[in-house]
């Protein structure tokens, strides 16, 4: 009775705090409830984890395309190097860990084992091979060098061939060593027997004189009416003859006829000479970047000749123990000069 003769309704003020109590509790409670869910959520994601994938198998191949496919599933390298048997398999992955197949979860670390090349100590056995391996091999090693130029002769061994080594293998390799070797010519009257490339197409005459391991020259006669381009008009000797290991024979080739956008003629390039035959690559660059192998062959130096039909603006590249020697641009509309 008192408060209200002050003017105090105390029933209306009990009603304002008892509504803005019910207020803050409802606003608690739903912010409590939010904070629940958000903190429920993120517990889930954290066991559910990153998604799971497949290790891909990269052993043997080299460490950047191994990265690639790692970085693909979202894999991370963790690299190790070692010493291997070959200098081949320098840059090569020799083991990984997870072995391929594997899953496991995303930006998991993978273990790489890669090749740094051979380590030797002792001087390694090369009789029997190809001096042109053993110089890739030999270059792999620090302490170890060739003497140049060669030393030669007659054998029964391929041409190319090591048929002698100093210092002998098992030599310790205590300090710079410098490597003579004896390289065989092949035999001395070797006879080769010249297949038959008449009214052959081209790349079966190139087949059939690279697997008898014979010398060429190539040149360009006009083809005439009946007369079909690319393939063999006459050859000298004749197939079926006798020449030896070091004779070289000489092939007439009805003229290629380049379409739209081609050109054709004949490369000619003079190469060193060598004392027995030297890996000879020809590549075709064209122009949208592409590359395509003409010839692969051995050969002993001098003249190289090789007839062609390519899109204009390709790029013709000569290359001798995987070193280039030459290249050469070919322009459809510049008809080449060696054509006839």
């Amino acid at each position: 009775m008192a408060f209200r003769n002050f003017g105090f309704n105390l029933d209306g003020l009990e009603d304002y705090v008892g509504n803005h109590l019910r207020i803050f509790i409802s606003l608690t409670l739903g912010l409590l409830m939010f904070v629940g869910m958000i903190s429920l959520s993120v517990f889930f994601i954290a066991v559910r984890g990153k998604e799971q994938v497949m290790v891909p198998d990269v052993t043997g191949e080299e460490l950047t395309q191994a990265l690639l496919k790692l970085q693909v599933k979202e894999l991370y390298p963790e690299i190790q190097l070692r010493f291997s048997n070959s200098s081949e398999e320098k840059g090569l992955i020799l083991e990984q860990d997870p072995a391929a197949g594997t899953v496991v979860k995303a930006e998991r670390r993978i273990s790489l084992v890669v090749s740094s090349g051979v380590a030797l100590d002792k001087v390694g056995n090369y009789l029997g091979r190809n001096i042109s391996d053993v110089r890739a091999d030999i270059a792999a090693i620090p302490l170890l060098s060739i003497k140049e130029p060669f030393m030669y002769q007659y054998a029964k061994e391929p041409a190319g061939t090591i048929i002698q080594q100093n210092p002998s293998a098992g030599t310790d390799l205590t300090g710079q060593v410098v490597m003579e070797l004896v390289v065989s010519r092949g035999q001395e009257n070797a006879r080769i027997t010249v297949p038959d490339l008449e009214g052959a197409a081209l790349q079966t005459a190139l087949e059939r004189l690279n697997q008898a391991r014979i010398n060429f020259i190539f040149e360009l006669v006009p083809a005439g009416e009946g007369d079909i381009p690319e393939t063999v008009a006459a050859q000298n000797p004749l197939g079926g003859s006798e020449i030896n290991a070091d004779d070289r024979i000489s092939v007439s080739l009805y003229a290629p006829v380049p379409k739209e956008g081609e050109a054709a003629g004949l490369f000619r390039y003079t190469l060193p000479r060598n004392p027995y035959p030297l890996p000879v690559t020809l590549d075709a660059l064209f122009p949208g970047g592409a590359t395509r192998r003409l010839i692969s062959i051995n050969h002993p130096g001098g003249d190289f000749t090789l007839p062609y039909r390519l899109p204009g603006g390709s790029t013709l590249i000569l290359t001798m123990l995987d070193r280039e020697l030459y290249r050469q641009t070919i322009r459809s509309e510049e008809p080449s000069p060696e054509l006839f």
